[in-house]
């Protein structure tokens, strides 16, 4: 008896997620592609304001947070170098590796993304 109940409480939710979750509808006739030309169409509008916040914004906060990370890093290894006469290369190389390559991004990424 309640095995039966068991499978017939899945079906039901099988059923009702089955009616709740719609299924992909793809037009065709007239109005066929006037979704993809709007969102083309908005997208080549939006383009430059994208490329403006990401140059005058995310870059340099990026720049910003590395360059910090990079100095702390090497004060902390220097002071690690002090107290034991060996220093650590590896943290202070990945950090001015990624802020030289966060500098030199706007650079590519606008001409890889064609925009």
């Amino acid at each position: 008896m309640f095995r039966l109940k068991k499978i017939t409480v899945l079906l039901c939710a099988a059923a009702i997620l089955c009616v709740l979750i719609p299924t992909a509808v793809y037009g065709a006739g007239a109005g066929a592609g006037t979704v993809s030309t709007a969102i083309e169409s908005t997208w080549k509008d939006a383009a430059a304001q994208i490329k403006t916040v990401t140059n005058n914004v995310i870059f340099p906060a990026v720049d910003l947070v590395l360059a910090i990370l990079f100095f702390v890093k090497l004060s902390t290894s220097y002071f690690d170098y002090k107290r034991h006469g060996q220093f650590e290369f590896a943290g202070p190389a990945i950090l001015f590796f990624g802020l030289i390559f966060s500098l030199t991004a706007p650079l590519y990424v606008w001409q890889i993304l064609n925009i």
